[in-house]
């Protein structure tokens, strides 16, 4: 019925507003900004009604949450920078027909998920930093999914975003695009050395591990890099422990996926981060490579712990 048109991983780097207010960082983010802007471009090409963001910022203890109420609108002050992001307005209409079918589907497919369509929970701003630039005159409905997974299996989540696949191509009746919101290593600048890495990378290890992941997703090496997603998600301080990129490869087809990814906004440092935009073609798929639920830690756990 419905058509999964476009998908992503995008960054929501704060200092993406800092780049539009008077100030040293002024401009210096335009890339990216300009990234967004053409990911919503294409996404109105496509004639998309819905964008469903996979959002590293949402910290979860248990189940997958879908953010589905009928419209959102506030200021937002980020708790965790809040000198980078302090009263950014938001406002765009949410989609609690597809939220809910989202978290029915996920259920049926044995991935617990409850839907949030009466709520005052607002997103968070791994949602609301590329939908205002996405999004800035309100023409995309929005729903959120939580990312940042603490207690999860990254198998679960690939299944999730196969679920959310199959709830809009086989129930909705639409077009919607997915965002996997999150960074690539994720391990910011020491306290105090801040200013210093504002546009570069932590260590020399993690930017070769980055670009390699790079290559390998231009490259269409999807079975080689699902293989290696809990490692690297562990030992590059992946955002949200990469639950993001889970749902997004589990929507595309996981291992069995054959696009190539597109480059939008070239990969950059930010605080110590690595940054990426870059385009996934939707390819047809039928979900035989999705992984089993609730897989031993060698086969797709990653909690806490492994980070540490």
């Amino acid at each position: 019925m419905g058509k999964l048109a476009l998908a992503a991983k995008v960054t929501h780097v704060p200092s993406m507003y800092l780049s539009e207010l008077p100030g040293p960082r002024q401009g210096t983010r335009q890339d990216a900004i300009d990234g967004h802007l053409e990911i919503g471009r294409r996404c109105r090409e496509l004639g998309v009604d819905t964008i469903v963001v996979f959002d590293t910022h949402w910290l979860v203890n248990a189940n997958y949450h879908v953010n589905c109420g009928p419209h959102f609108e506030g200021l937002y002050t980020s708790n965790e920078l809040p000198h980078f992001i302090a009263n950014m307005p938001f406002a765009f209409p949410g989609n609690p027909e597809l939220g809910k079918l989202l978290a029915k589907t996920a259920n049926a497919m044995g991935v617990e998920t409850l839907a949030h369509d009466a709520t005052t929970l607002n997103p968070e701003y791994g949602t609301l930093v590329p939908m205002r630039y996405m999004n800035q005159d309100q023409h995309f409905k929005v729903v959120s999914v939580s990312a940042l997974c603490m207690a999860h299996y990254l198998n679960d989540s690939a299944r999730l975003g196969w679920a959310i696949r199959r709830a809009i191509e086989d129930e909705y009746d639409g077009t919607v695009a997915v965002l996997a919101s999150g960074s690539l290593s994720h391990r910011f600048a020491q306290n105090g050395l801040a200013p210093e890495y504002g546009f570069r990378i932590w260590s020399p290890f993690l930017e070769q591990l980055d670009r390699e992941v790079l290559r390998m997703w231009q490259a269409g090496e999807w079975k080689a890099f699902c293989g290696m997603l809990p490692e690297y998600a562990a030992k590059g301080h992946g955002e949200g422990f990469m639950h993001d990129t889970a749902m997004l490869l589990g929507a595309l087809g996981w291992s069995g996926y054959d696009g190539q990814a597109e480059v939008v906004t070239p990969y950059f440092g930010a605080s110590g981060t690595g940054q990426i935009n870059a385009i996934f073609p939707v390819t047809p798929q039928t979900g035989d490579a999705i992984p089993k639920a609730q897989a031993s830690s060698a086969d797709g756990y990653t909690a806490i712990s492994s980070r540490l």
